[in-house]
């Protein structure tokens, strides 16, 4: 296992949030960041200390980052598959291609979750919308059909619940093939965030509890309020998936309980997720650290975690609501990412709040008028 030190350099394709706390993290231990991203001013642009401003599938860009970087991760999974194989051949990339290639195409995903012996719901992959048509039979109503490539933040999905309403998912075959899966009656959605390094050493920090508006993710609840039970199946099936996928960094699991106690796996995410910076604030380690503890071949540290908290997303329409209240509440911690405009349902940034109360703070979240503002 190759080993990198503080002075080296991490070289991050993509600059968004997730790599501006990245790079930041690895800041702290005296790393450079390298990014490549076709925006100048990206937010993990304007902390790092070189800039490769082009597409993420630009050869010629990609083997800049290789040349300048001691080590390359990645801070989204919708890049260029062909591109990171390749640079994979001559750089150091251990997370490698194959990870983004499965969790790039539900069908891959879900085919990969099964061989692993997690539990998913019953479903069926169509290239075109006869096939849907001539198989939705065996999922039945009401069902969710997915495209297989691009969906993120509920786009690319719709409910169904009868055979007339399939006529909605036609279009989505103009741009993908596409899976039905049987709908889940759940009562509450977590994830689990597991890290793994080359040796298979591998941790979960607390299991999150999210609650989603608009299929965005606006609140992470933690330690999620579940049974112990629940928890040690979620854990293990979150183990089972990233040993099969022989992971290195991280993967965010996504996952539905249902009123029985179990759980049924929803998505995959092959790096920090959303529902994880809650660590930052309230973890001995963060999931930004530790994905680069995992880069970079050091050993992974025991996550634990110093207090139940809560984080809320700020999304462009809360932007100016927050800075007007967050001087009167001392202990929210505040990040933004540095985009330049506040665009509604943007993810502009993020508020962790640590609290002896869950019950209360989330009041105190909806009386800020912050989330909740007419």
């Amino acid at each position: 296992m190759t080993t990198i030190l503080p002075g080296q350099t991490i070289g991050i394709i993509g600059g968004g949030q997730l790599g501006r706390m990245m790079g930041l993290a690895a800041k702290e231990a005296g790393f450079r960041i390298a990014v490549l991203d076709p925006i100048e001013d990206s937010p993990c642009g304007q902390i790092a200390d070189i800039r490769i401003v082009a597409d993420y599938d630009d050869e010629h860009a990609l083997q800049e980052l290789a040349q300048v970087s001691d080590v390359i991760t990645y801070e989204f999974e919708n890049i260029d598959y062909e591109g990171l194989k390749k640079l994979a051949e001559t750089a150091h990339v251990p997370q490698g291609a194959e990870l983004v290639r499965i969790t790039q195409n539900r069908m891959n995903e879900k085919a990969e979750i099964n061989t692993s012996g997690a539990p998913v719901a019953n479903y069926v992959t169509a290239h075109t919308f006869e096939e849907l048509e001539a198989n939705i039979g065996q999922v039945g109503f009401p069902c969710i059909v997915k495209t297989a490539f691009g969906g993120y933040d509920g786009k690319g999905q719709v409910k169904v619940d009868t055979l007339e309403q399939l006529e909605e998912a036609r279009t989505f075959f103009e741009h993908s093939t596409c899976i039905a899966e049987a709908f889940v009656p759940f009562v509450k959605e977590i994830s689990v965030i597991i890290q793994r390094n080359a040796e298979g050493q591998s941790y979960c920090l607390p299991v999150a509890e999210n609650i989603h508006k608009d299929h965005i993710l606006h609140e992470s609840i933690v330690p999620a309020r579940i049974d112990e039970a629940i928890i040690k199946k979620a854990e293990e099936a979150a183990g089972k998936i990233a040993n099969h996928l022989e992971l290195v960094g991280t993967l965010a699991v996504e996952m539905f309980v249902l009123e029985d106690g179990n759980i049924v796996i929803n998505e995959l995410a092959p790096r920090p997720h959303n529902s994880g910076h809650y660590s930052i604030e309230a973890c001995n380690v963060s999931q930004f650290h530790q994905h680069i503890r995992a880069i970079c071949g050091w050993p992974l540290r025991k996550p634990r975690l110093w207090a139940s908290s809560i984080m809320v997303n700020v999304l462009g329409e809360h932007v100016e609501p927050l800075q007007e209240m967050l001087v009167h509440y001392p202990e929210w911690s505040v990040h933004m990412y540095g985009k330049a405009e506040a665009k509604e349902k943007r993810k502009m940034g993020h508020v962790t709040i640590m609290t002896d109360d869950i019950d209360t703070t989330l009041e105190e979240i909806k009386t800020s008028n912050v989330w909740f503002n007419k």
